[in-house]
């Protein structure tokens, strides 16, 4: 754990906890000192030596004031480095996390996320400031009471020391228990977490679909099962508790018993005995005090090794000399690309050329949004190259990648702001006048004249107080502020009328006059305005070009074409043809 406790902790951090670990450590070394020091000043006042007597009592007078000025140090050194340990991770973990490959961050990460940075830096920040001291007191302590009870009698001595491997066996048993139920006490949180978010953000679909009680149903079995697991936690850690404790009394017992039989062996006198049982007594107690943090030091043991393991996630790889590439086409060369264990995309080329449309079309599943969340390295390809202009994606510094994309996805987020606030996203310095251009292009000032704030009202958490097609045209106008050279586009326009979506077609044509806008849509009217075509399939691309071309080559892209042209509406998923 102290391992581990280092590693978070960082260079930074280090420091003080190797001072403060020195210090707990001859903090428990004048602890084990001081109880064997009893020995000898028992030995003196049975036999009636008091000028031996003082003289112990004196040395151990002095190794208590020096064990008293160890103690205040490490005291205030624990807390120091639990306070500075809590700023290190907060600064690590959100240096960390804005370093990780944007594909990372799934939906299941909400919970996980911010049961760590909450709770677990809590957890984390407890073993300085309380579980350290106990732990090394219940290691170093008893060590050295045994050693130095070779000086005195070897044969209890070594009675003494054959407790220790039974002891450390319940122990490590005990505590594997208590770790096996932490790890489904936090999946349970991150669950139950992620539950009620989704519960919150869902409210206005749920009742207007009338599906509340179902989701609700998933929330309450979400939060049945975070308590069960707390439920089995305490009576697991219980258990272990009781176990660890029977151990370490049934050693204590087991060397009374032998230094009795000693006793009435005449191979030790009483007066020896007597000391040495009461340096077994202190023997026992650091062990009994590491029991009652046994959980605890568990517990705290797992958040440690899932905050290690987040941050030795491999963050996004920067270039050491980054290159700016020349113009903004976007052409991808014989990618492949596997997530999680499955084949995404394979062998897919092509080139979207700067000032037109490039669209994509396919079933759902066929890797549509992966190509665009690879031209903004949500993740890197396995093979091939992703290139932008005639750079590499890889050899671009992040920063210089992301200021030329925008990206319009399907889900749509918008921060708990005014409207106007949220379109400033795509560009913080701009003038009122540039947002409500942006806004006017992307028909946001429509949506502005029915609200009586216009551009300053609230939208709320996520945009709550808008529509779905309302986010998105602030979204669009969010993009078109950014000016950005390349346009990616996820089904932006799904959620908008006819009339808005031609709107803000027109908006966006105007703006690719030196841009690369890519686009994934369903609307053929949408697609059959794009300059290429790309036509995907289960990780491949089966056919490209214009609109004009696929109907021409009598292939996938026609025979869709033709069948919904024959249909009451337009849709791009059939029974029985897909795109």
């Amino acid at each position: 754990m102290i391992r581990a406790l280092l590693r978070v902790a960082g260079a930074d951090g280090g420091a003080l906890l190797r001072q403060n670990l020195f210090g707990l450590f001859l903090e428990a070394l004048l602890t084990g000192v001081g109880f064997v020091l009893l020995v000898p000043l028992l030995r003196a006042l049975f036999a009636g030596d008091l000028q031996a007597a003082w003289f112990w009592f004196g040395a151990m007078t002095s190794l208590l004031a020096l064990y008293a000025l160890v103690r205040y140090h490490t005291q205030l050194a624990g807390f120091q480095a639990a306070i500075r340990l809590g700023r290190l991770l907060f600064a690590r973990l959100g240096e960390h996390i804005a370093r990780l490959p944007l594909g990372w961050f799934a939906a299941a990460r909400v919970g996980q996320l911010g049961r760590l940075t909450s709770q677990g830096v809590i957890d984390v920040m407890g073993v300085p400031a309380h579980l350290l001291r106990p732990v090394i007191t219940a290691l170093v302590t008893p060590v050295t009471v045994i050693v130095l009870m070779f000086l005195f009698d070897w044969r209890l001595a070594l009675a003494a020391l054959i407790t220790v491997p039974v002891a450390a066996l319940v122990y490590r048993w005990s505590g594997d228990l208590v770790q096996r139920t932490d790890n489904r006490v936090d999946a349970a949180a991150a669950d139950a977490a992620g539950h009620i978010i989704e519960f919150a953000q869902a409210q206005a679909v749920l009742r207007a679909f009338g599906k509340g009680d179902a989701c609700l149903g998933k929330l309450d079995a979400a939060l049945a099962e975070q308590q069960a697991a707390g439920y089995a936690q305490i009576f697991t850690a219980a258990q272990g508790m009781v176990s660890f404790v029977f151990t370490i009394q049934f050693a204590f017992t087991f060397i009374l018993l032998f230094g009795t039989n000693l006793v009435l062996g005449g191979k030790v006198d009483a007066a020896e005995l007597v000391a040495l049982l009461v340096l077994a007594v202190r023997y026992v107690e650091p062990l009994l005090g590491a029991a009652d943090l046994e959980g605890a030091l568990r517990i705290s043991h797992n958040s440690l090794e899932r905050m290690d393991a987040l941050l030795s996630t491999e963050a996004m790889a920067e270039p050491a000399q980054p290159l700016a590439p020349r113009g903004a086409a976007v052409s991808f060369d014989n990618v492949g690309f596997t997530y999680d264990g499955t084949r995404l995309l394979n062998g897919v080329s092509f080139t979207a050329d700067e000032r037109a449309i490039t669209a994509i079309v396919g079933p759902s599943g066929s890797g549509k949004t992966t190509l665009l969340r690879l031209i903004a390295r949500f993740w890197d390809v396995d093979t091939g190259t992703v290139r932008i202009g005639d750079v590499d994606v890889r050899d671009m510094a992040t920063e210089d990648l992301m200021a030329r994309i925008s990206v319009v996805f399907q889900d749509v987020y918008l921060f708990d702001g005014t409207i106007a606030d949220n379109i400033r996203l795509g560009r913080p310095h701009a003038s009122v006048e540039d947002i409500e251009r942006a806004a006017r292009l992307a028909r946001v000032d429509e949506i502005a004249a029915r609200l009586p704030a216009g551009l300053e009202t609230q939208v709320g958490e996520g945009g709550a107080v808008l529509s779905g097609g309302e986010r998105q045209r602030v979204a669009i106008a969010r993009a078109i502020l950014k000016d950005a050279q390349i346009v990616l586009l996820d089904e932006a326009t799904a959620a908008l009328d006819s009339v808005n979506e031609a709107a803000v077609q027109a908006a966006l044509r105007v703006l690719t006059e030196n841009k690369t806008l890519i686009i994934v849509a369903h609307r053929l009217q949408t697609v059959a305005r794009a300059d290429r075509i790309l036509v995907l399939d289960d990780g491949r691309i089966l056919e490209q070009g214009t609109h004009e071309t696929l109907l021409a080559q009598q292939g996938r892209y026609a025979a869709f074409w033709h069948e919904r042209s024959r249909a009451a509406g337009w849709r791009l998923v059939s029974e029985g043809h897909h795109l």
